[in-house]
């Protein structure tokens, strides 16, 4: 057995929350932790016969050394030295053996339960509706697929190892212990709350520090990603005060440098102390032992045996002290994985959905209201980072509007900020839910089909085109991973992007930097519509697609706008009147309903909201 097994991390249980043993864990979660495990079943058998085997050679040890000692070179046989020696020779290249196969059976489990519980989550997360997001921290789902996975992965590694293996040690060796000598064993013994007793005391400021230090690191890390970023960078250079930023900086690293210093003297101080009180025994064991064999009550051999076994003992037994905040520990960091797979998807496809079809498509909304759903419907106040949900309800946001959408037609959705037409065009691809009332797609409940299929014909592009930090080819195959080199430069073609893309000496393997910021914002905003044209959806829905341009780029992107919409059932919401004159029909919206739809021309005739939009647009 490794010697030092009980030292892999014999002081970690000191800095961890000593309070998480008073957290109650969920109803079924040990059931549903072996369930998540079942694939590594009999991994997880051999990973324990191996460990036993490893601590049984470990306490088997230190009784041939007796036996070389006592049989063999006190009594001068050298044949019994030797053929002690070369099996202790023996089991240690065993051990060796055991060591190897044990650290890759712990690390295939542990590495398998990572990357089955990240892409579970993933996945999960995949599947959530456009509210999960809009409340949750991103930093917090990130940390469920690394923090917590890796705590949980900690008790099929870890944890397990470490009870199963020093459970084992630690009993063959005081079953070991006490046949040598009885009295010494219990002198042994009784040393140790001489440490545990001032390292809990000890180990509770560890803790605190080291909590300090995690949250002064976030703290920092998010000050340096808020900065770092385009858009915190950009804001940094023209409202910043460099000078400030820095000593801000260097307060929050200073105290993570001064928290570092006496969390390492601390920790320190808890291993020299192990180690002292390991030390004082053994001197105890040659002390009274040498005292014994000199009355020849013990020989020497077992005084050698008994100070090995003392070598072994203490590691695990202060492991196995707090060994229900390791286990704890593990036990919460899975149900925080399990907390975010248990919640469920608002939006998801109901059982039968059918697959709808490619081509014409009319859209018809009858009798529809909606309201954001409630934080408790969405979300976790953990992923939030506050204490309680928030239990307000949200206000009527649509209120019991119908109008049809012919195939081919282009309807313009216009209104004042914060009318709701944003949120009709959210409905249409499901992104929401409606509360009441129904949205067809050809006559078929856009809840009665699968969300896929419908999101297949549905193209968008919003005011701010949001781009990966990848290469603009990367940008073009999001939105089909297939598409061949002459799709590609088509779709360039037909969004006016082919001049920018021949200028850039890499191309389409150009990289666009952090949210496209290396790009302006009408080539963005053209790439946005390339992906349109890609995808080939039967549906646009375009969002402020042009708002915030220069009147050059609007004429490049209302050239491009032209070719994608061409034949297809159009959604356009915009602020700039001018951009949907020619609109099949205009609906006028205010506080969630439709007050107004018409053409251009009778709409102006009408002298309502329309017409003042628009006579405040384009008359002085």
């Amino acid at each position: 057995m490794n010697p030092n097994r009980g030292m892999r991390g014999p002081l970690r249980s000191f800095t961890r929350d000593q309070s998480v043993t008073k957290h109650k864990v969920s109803k079924g979660l040990i059931k549903r932790i072996f369930k998540f495990a079942k694939p590594y079943q009999k991994l997880l058998i051999i990973f324990l016969i191996i460990i036993t085997l490893d601590s049984a050679i470990g306490a088997a040890n230190p009784l041939f050394l007796r036996e070389i000692i006592n049989n063999g070179i006190l009594k001068h046989h050298t044949n019994i030295i030797i053929d002690f020696a070369a099996l202790v020779a023996g089991l240690a290249i065993l051990d060796a053996a055991f060591e190897f196969f044990e650290r890759f059976i712990s690390a295939k489990i542990g590495e398998g339960l990572i990357f089955d519980m990240r892409t579970k989550i993933f996945n999960h997360i995949q599947k959530m509706s456009i509210a999960f997001f809009t409340r949750t921290q991103t930093g917090s789902l990130v940390s469920r697929l690394n923090n917590d996975v890796l705590g949980a992965q900690e008790a099929f590694t870890d944890v397990l190892s470490n009870v199963v293996g020093n459970l084992i040690s630690v009993s063959l060796t005081l079953i070991a212990m006490f046949i040598l000598s009885w009295q010494l064993t219990l002198l042994s013994i009784i040393i140790l709350p001489v440490f545990l007793l001032p390292a809990r005391w000890l180990g509770r400021k560890l803790h605190a520090i080291t909590l300090e230090a995690y949250n002064l690191n976030a703290v920092m890390s998010n000050t340096m990603i808020e900065r770092f970023n385009v858009s915190g960078a950009l804001l940094s250079k023209i409202f910043g005060h460099p000078k400030h930023e820095e000593n801000l900086f260097r307060s929050r690293a200073a105290r993570v440098r001064d928290i570092g210093i006496t969390q390492a003297m601390y920790a320190r101080f808890l291993f020299i102390a192990l180690m002292l009180t390991a030390s004082l025994a053994t001197a105890l064991i040659y002390g009274w032992g040498g005292v014994l064999a000199v009355d020849k009550i013990l020989n020497v051999g077992t005084i050698v045996a008994l100070s090995v076994y003392l070598s072994r003992l203490y590691g695990p037994l202060t492991q196995l002290s707090n060994i229900n905040v390791d286990l704890m520990t593990a036990l919460v960091s899975f149900e925080r994985v399990f907390e975010v797979l248990d919640l469920k998807p608002l939006v998801k496809d109901k059982p039968g959905a059918i697959k709808l079809q490619k081509g014409p498509t009319m859209i018809e909304f009858k009798n529809v209201s909606f309201s954001y759903p409630t934080a408790k419907e969405v979300s976790l106040a953990s992923l939030e980072s506050v204490a309680t949900l928030s239990k307000t309800k949200s206000k009527q946001i649509i209120n019991n509007i119908s109008f049809k959408i012919k195939p081919g037609q282009l309807v313009a959705l216009v209104g004042p900020s914060g009318a709701g037409k944003t949120t009709i065009s959210q409905l249409v691809s499901r992104l929401y839910d409606v509360s009441s009332g129904e949205i067809k797609i050809n006559n078929i409940n856009i809840k009665d089909i699968k969300l896929s299929s419908l999101r297949a014909k549905i193209g968008m592009v919003t005011q701010d085109a949001h781009l990966f930090h990848e290469t603009i080819r990367d940008n073009l195959l999001f939105a089909k991973e297939d598409a061949s080199e002459d799709e590609l430069i088509e779709a360039l073609n037909e969004s006016q992007l082919s001049g920018l893309i021949n200028s850039l000496s890499d191309g389409l393997d150009t990289m666009v930097g952090d949210r496209g910021y290396r790009l302006s914002g009408g080539e963005k905003q053209r790439l946005a519509i390339a992906r349109i044209l890609l995808k080939k959806p039967d549906v646009v829905i375009l969002d402020e697609a042009t708002a915030h341009l220069d009147s050059e780029s609007e004429k490049a992107i209302q050239m491009a706008l032209n070719i994608a919409l061409t034949g297809r059932t159009s959604i356009v919401i915009a602020h700039r009147l001018s951009t949907v004159q020619n609109a099949d029909q205009i609906l006028v919206i205010e506080k969630g309903q439709i007050v107004e739809s018409g053409q251009h021309q009778t709409l102006l005739q009408k002298n309502g909201l329309y017409s003042k939009l628009y006579k405040t647009q384009f008359q002085k």
